[in-house]
């Protein structure tokens, strides 16, 4: 863990797409670069070096004009949506520089939500971002978690934090977790899809009662339950509850949710979190059947989210401090996370290996 930072070659959710309006410019920071985002005129969404290209200005503190030029707030150079430079307002009687243009950074928009690789443009080539039908399925009521988590923590800690289930007890006790689910069996798998490596784990349990949090959520006491947690990319981790009386799995009677977990790393000490709650469309929790399944969870759902934050900060925090002859331990149960992390500690050694190359040769 301590020689991991994070993966620049990978697509990662930076917002929804209700996040990004025309005419607005958005800063943002992602795996230590600095980048300037706006949907532009046509509606599509335009991401660049946030430096403008003459003194390093931050162009996301910069404006847009009518003409959906961003004009830099310090010379006043103005960029197209294509971040060429299109005006020098101090030499306006000599031709532009070629080198007058910002790094362009790749972007995608996709199933409501807006994708973007930070590392070298080539290396995402015929690579998309992974697909997210839960949230434009109809047959689906999904909506994002109102809060957007900001995190002092590595995003690894957090993506080893959703593949565990085994935390439920104790951390969140009396809320979705109690011992019961740390007895559950763990299943691991993996493999791949459209050039990334996976890692999901895999709980079932038959006649099983559901503590009473679930029961208000999807309404049966007895059931048999599939609990899937899987690392889909860097930037996603996918959990699927599935629940139904007994032997009645994959049929009408089931429920469950799925949560779309966004994230991406800021720097190596902070990331960025975001949610999406699905649930089969028109179900309600028991006790107010005024409002979706979806939106309960939603309304209880922060407080998990804020006990998996203070465990990660102090995580974190510990990462200061030399290993001398502390070794981590690991369980049965983390056999996934250690996966997990050597998939991400492989995709970053390989983007490091150019550079390894060319110190070589010098």
């Amino acid at each position: 863990m301590a020689e991991f930072e994070y993966v620049r070659n990978c697509w990662y959710p930076v917002g929804f797409s209700n996040e990004f309006k025309t005419g607005e410019l958005k800063g943002l920071k992602i795996a230590d670069k600095p980048v300037v985002i706006w949907r532009t005129e046509d509606g599509n969404v335009s991401a660049f070096d946030d430096r403008c290209c003459h003194k390093r200005f931050p162009l996301s503190q910069s404006k847009l004009l009518e003409s959906g030029n961003l004009e830099c707030a310090y010379h006043g150079l103005q960029y197209d949506a294509t971040g060429r430079c299109v005006e020098i307002p101090s030499q306006s009687d000599r031709p532009i520089p070629k080198q007058a243009r910002l790094h362009v950074m790749p972007v995608c928009e996709q199933d409501t939500i807006v994708w973007l690789w930070p590392g070298d443009p080539e290396a995402c080539v015929g690579i998309a971002p992974p697909r997210t039908t839960e949230a434009v399925d109809e047959k689906l009521d999904s909506m994002p978690l109102p809060q957007i988590i900001k995190s002092p923590s590595n995003y690894l800690l957090l993506i080893e934090n959703l593949l565990d289930i085994s935390h439920f007890y104790p951390l969140h006790d009396g809320n979705i977790g109690d011992r019961a689910n740390s007895e559950i069996p763990v299943k691991m798998e993996e493999g791949e899809v459209d050039g990334f490596k996976y890692v999901r784990t895999i709980r079932e349990t038959e006649n099983y009662k559901q503590p009473p949090y679930f029961q208000e959520y999807f309404h049966y006491e007895l059931i048999d339950r599939v609990h899937t947690h899987t690392m889909v990319t860097p930037g996603l981790t996918r959990v699927v509850m599935r629940v139904a009386p007994p032997g009645q799995l994959g049929t009408e009677a089931e429920r469950g949710y799925t949560l779309l977990h966004l994230h991406y790393p800021v720097d190596k000490n902070n990331l960025e979190w975001r949610i999406l709650i699905s649930t089969k469309k028109d179900t309600t929790p028991l006790s107010d059947t005024s409002i979706s399944t979806t939106q309960a969870i939603a309304n209880s759902f922060y407080a998990v989210v804020e006990q998996d934050e203070w465990a990660l900060e102090r995580q974190q925090k510990m990462m200061e401090y030399p290993d001398d002859d502390y070794s981590e331990l690991f369980l049965i149960s983390d056999a996934a996370l250690r996966r997990a992390r050597q998939i991400m500690l492989a995709m970053q050694r390989a983007e490091r290996q150019p550079l390894v190359r060319e110190e070589a040769l010098a």
